[in-house]
């Protein structure tokens, strides 16, 4: 495991990073023997540095919970990063690609959650009866560490990838559909790229929210009533440039759409 003083040096590296949208050397090439508890610490030094400078806690990601997804990356377990309110955007919005490092686009749902959720012992009921009500949304993806030869441990450094994310669509209480089956077609200016269902995340959303409060319980965190919990992709990540506009169909759950400039 990495000194305090090498994991501090590490999140002022990813915090100015992002500052700047840069993109720094892969981590696990520098840093012979980093665990992901040691990517765990950097991301919370790095979470605790954007509060400082005035950013607002909203919720959690959740990441790689689908097998496409795990497939995509060459990495063979989830993991989470935390979600600030200026990383927060609604459906319809233009957003500044410049903003970014890189960008691509998830599918998912998200969670609101009316009642705090603690694990370690959190199951899918206790998911869903902690759930205000569920939302489509699309994840923009952002890595400031080099992509080739990334391991989990260089993205949970990273936040997970996080860099946005978009709501849109009919927001719905758990009971009113089977979350397993809510589909989405994913286009890049007009054309569909990639398609999934909601199931390919660990055969329900909702085991995804659960995943994570019982993980966070394992760093003396948990999730508090009115935070927005994503709960992990069900397409592959789709690569977006300048000028795209991205439009993802929930059939009826409804849309989002947003453009790239």
């Amino acid at each position: 495991m990495l000194n305090q003083s090498t994991i501090e040096a590490i999140a002022d590296e990813l915090f100015i990073a992002d500052r700047d949208r840069g993109i720094v050397p892969r981590l696990t090439a520098r840093h012979d023997g980093m665990t992901v508890e040691d990517a765990y610490a950097v991301q919370k030094l790095w979470a605790d540095r954007r509060a400082a400078a005035g950013a607002r806690l909203v919720g959690r990601k959740i990441g790689l919970t689908s097998k496409v997804m795990q497939v995509a990356t060459g990495i063979t377990e989830p993991d989470y990063g935390v979600i600030f309110d200026d990383m927060v955007f609604e459906s319809g919005v233009t957003v500044e690609y410049d903003r970014f490092s890189n960008v691509r686009i998830e599918v998912e749902l998200a969670f609101v959650l009316a009642k705090p959720l603690a694990g370690p012992n959190t199951t899918i009921f206790d998911v869903l009866d902690a759930t205000a009500y569920v939302v489509p949304a699309l994840e923009i993806l952002n890595s400031h560490i080099e992509l080739e030869g990334r391991t989990i441990v260089d993205t949970i450094s990273d936040n997970a990838a996080m860099g946005g994310m978009v709501l849109g669509g009919r927001p719905v209480k758990v009971d009113e559909l089977d979350l397993r089956w809510v589909g989405a077609l994913l286009y890049r200016n007009q054309t569909i790229e990639e398609s999934g269902v909601a199931a390919a995340v660990l055969g329900h959303p909702a085991m995804g929210v659960a995943w994570l409060a019982n993980k966070l319980a394992q760093h003396g965190q948990s999730l508090e009533a009115g935070e927005i919990v994503l709960a992990g992709s069900f397409t592959r990540p789709m690569w977006v440039e300048r000028g795209d506009t991205v439009h993802a169909d929930y059939g009826q759950l409804g849309a989002i759409t947003c453009r790239f400039e």
